[in-house]
């Protein structure tokens, strides 16, 4: 299954890039990660096209912490909703559990543990791919964008008690030890931070109750994310067609597979990548022709038609009306079934 991670976590690598002597288009294309995403945070993208990036960029600019130099970069911007109902969260304690209920919204590979006793709270992350571990630059980039989340609610002089890392001891040791503020501990069993129990107490100045408890509402409304290869597609031609952007082709960028393997496994779920953008376009369309002020013609060439004369049939084929009896009302009371994209 293909886990999906809004865009907004390359927000920064551009600039990263750059400053580690590499061009940022270069290595995108490299690696089939779409260019559009870097303007457009919302986009859903495929954490394996992510993970590929970040592993090249490392290897082939020499800088060993490129995943570190991204966290340095973020923080709970980059994290949309999920960042924004931590921010308005009472203490640091109901900010991290809050956290770590909802980071899946922004990358449903990711998990966060949350353990405690006495003395020591552990966040222990969790990255799902293909290997037993994920790739040392997506642990780097994910629990140093922890570190700089949790630092943003504590203040910059905070730091954690130890960090942990599994993976072999880095050539320059120093720079992480300087990255979290702390003992770093290689080779460990997990990736994990550990703070004091004593700070989760500590109160949130910006915080505001009523906007924690809306927000909250909010967000659990969008909190499942589609676990299905037929709602993964659904979900990026949801939204590349929001953008005016969606083939087949666009789609695959996003999930990093082909074309071929979208049909494939579309066709094993009893349905077809034709079927799911036409019923993507008609809930868009219907929402588009509400505002009679908007020229048609714009409208199929966002929905991907070849001609507005080609949305039209379409539309009288779908609804058994035409677009402009719609908007005056018509409603006829069974539809034939999808005519198909044109």
């Amino acid at each position: 299954m293909t886990d999906l991670i809004r865009s907004a976590g390359l927000s920064c690598y551009p600039d990263v890039a750059r400053s580690v002597g590499l061009d940022p288009s270069q290595m995108m294309r490299k690696v089939r990660l779409p260019l559009a995403c870097l303007d457009q945070p919302d986009i859903p993208i495929a954490v394996t096209g992510l993970r590929r990036l970040l592993e090249l960029s490392a290897k082939a600019s020499g800088a060993e912490d490129f995943g570190l130099r991204l966290a340095e970069r973020g923080g709970l911007t980059n994290f949309g909703a999920v960042g924004l109902i931590v921010r308005e969260q009472a203490t640091v304690g109901e900010a991290i559990e809050a956290f770590s209920r909802f980071i899946h919204i922004h990358h449903d590979g990711m998990r966060l543990d949350v353990t405690r006793d006495e003395r020591t709270v552990t966040i222990t992350l969790h990255l799902r791919g293909r290997r037993p571990r994920a790739p040392r630059q997506s642990i780097d980039m994910a629990l140093g964008s922890v570190h700089r989340i949790i630092q943003s609610l504590f203040g910059s002089d905070w730091r954690p008690l130890e960090v942990h890392l599994h993976y072999p001891q880095p050539l320059d040791r120093k720079r992480y030890r300087d990255f979290f503020g702390c003992r770093v501990i290689f080779n460990a069993d997990d990736d994990a931070i550990l703070l004091s129990a004593h700070e989760m107490e500590r109160r949130i100045p910006s915080a505001h109750p009523l906007i924690a408890n809306y927000l909250r509402k909010r967000i659990e409304a969008i909190e499942s994310r589609p676990a299905s290869w037929e709602a993964k597609v659904d979900e990026v031609v949801r939204t590349l067609l929001a953008s005016g952007d969606c083939t087949v082709e666009r789609v695959a960028e996003h999930l990093a597979c082909t074309r071929r393997t979208i049909h494939r496994r579309l066709a094993a779920s009893g349905t077809s990548f034709s079927a799911i953008l036409d019923a993507q376009r008609a809930d868009l369309m219907v929402q588009l022709i509400e505002d009679p002020a908007r020229p048609l013609a714009d409208i199929a060439v966002q929905l991907g038609f070849s001609a507005q004369s080609a949305m039209a049939r379409w539309f009288r084929g779908r609804f058994g009306c035409t677009i402009t009896e719609w908007r005056k009302g018509v409603r006829p009371r069974s539809a034939p079934p999808s005519a198909g994209a044109a």
